[in-house]
């Protein structure tokens, strides 16, 4: 891969995630009292950790002011190309999911909304519908870049399910994520600003990434601790889909756990627990997803949020180094 920047380049990246900064963070400030009033406040698990019970009630579905924030950031700067739509759409398609889990949620007063099986079907038939677009698109390709090797390997048949796998997969971890004030809109804004690089700060991914860093960052100015507003399954879904459809349109779906590392260590941990206590009847760490295991060692929930911040900025150096340097 060879980097691309310019002046010009830069500037419509940056303008691009101040727009979705500001959009968002002012969505978000107008939100809050609003979420109040009709009292969109957040369930707390009572198997979570017991700090997090005062958190109950604090507004969530915050994650539309995301979703608006990303759209207003990148379509008042840019026009609608075949890229763009299939990024949006698949951004926009998983907001919805979300927000159907978020209002089942808020109406039924519990913390689980659709069950895992509804929202892992609904999550495989987007997948599969992006996969599908991208395998008969026309000068498409089923080519998919290999970090290290710094060559393109053809997946031929296999990229449908490849694709399906990579999108479910990051939208399930960036879910899994999304436990801490500030965690995910903090990691997702740093995993979506190298992304930007890795679209070379030319092409409608780069932008489109730019967005999603601007709109996080406008988030995590009412979402850090103590958090005003949650993003809910509207924010994080949205945010995993947006991501993974970035990967797929630069072909670059192997970078994205590279970049987003912790996201995976946040999804080992449940899988590993889960198996281990099947399995062996044992726990492997003291609670999963990963953060919450810090969190019951004595870390203080700032703590954690900010070494994970700094593994995922470490992540991302490591990702643009096996993009450019090998």
């Amino acid at each position: 891969m060879s980097l691309t920047i310019s002046h010009g380049s830069i500037l419509r990246v940056l303008m691009t995630a101040a727009v979705a900064y500001l959009a968002t963070a002012l969505l978000t400030w107008a939100m809050i009292p609003f979420l109040k009033r009709i009292k969109a406040g957040q369930s707390i698990r009572e198997d979570g950790p017991e700090s997090h019970l005062r958190k109950s009630g604090t507004p969530t579905m915050g994650g539309v002011a995301i979703v608006l924030g990303v759209g207003i950031g990148f379509f008042a700067l840019h026009a609608l190309t075949a890229d763009i739509l299939v990024m949006f759409l698949t951004f926009a398609a998983y907001a919805a999911l979300g927000f159907f889990d978020d209002f089942v949620k808020i109406m039924m007063k519990r913390n689980l909304g659709l069950t895992a099986p509804q929202k892992f079907a609904l999550q495989v038939c987007i997948a599969a519908g992006i996969a599908i677009y991208q395998f008969r698109s026309p000068g498409n390709t089923t080519e998919v870049f290999v970090p290290f090797l710094n060559e393109n390997v053809d997946f031929g048949s296999f990229y449908i399910p490849f694709v399906i796998f990579v999108i479910v997969a990051m939208v399930n971890s960036v879910n899994l994520t999304d436990g801490l004030d500030g965690l995910a809109a903090g990691i997702t804004a740093m995993v979506a600003l190298c992304m930007s690089f890795a679209g070379g700060l030319f092409s409608d991914s780069a932008f489109f990434s730019a967005a999603l860093c601007g709109a996080c960052l406008g988030f995590l100015l009412f979402n850090r601790h103590p958090a005003k507003i949650f993003m809910g399954d509207t924010g994080s879904l949205a945010l995993g889909g947006g991501l993974a459809a970035v990967s797929v349109i630069l072909h670059l779906e192997l970078i994205l756990p590279l970049v987003g590392f912790l996201y995976v260590l946040e999804a080992l941990s449940v899988i590993v627990q889960v198996a281990s206590y099947k399995l062996r009847g044992k726990r492997v760490f003291r609670m999963a997803p990963l953060h919450h295991h810090f969190e019951l060692c004595g870390w203080s929930e700032r703590k954690v949020v900010l070494s994970f911040w700094g593994a995922t900025a470490l992540a991302a150096l490591c990702a643009v180094a096996a993009s450019y340097l090998f």
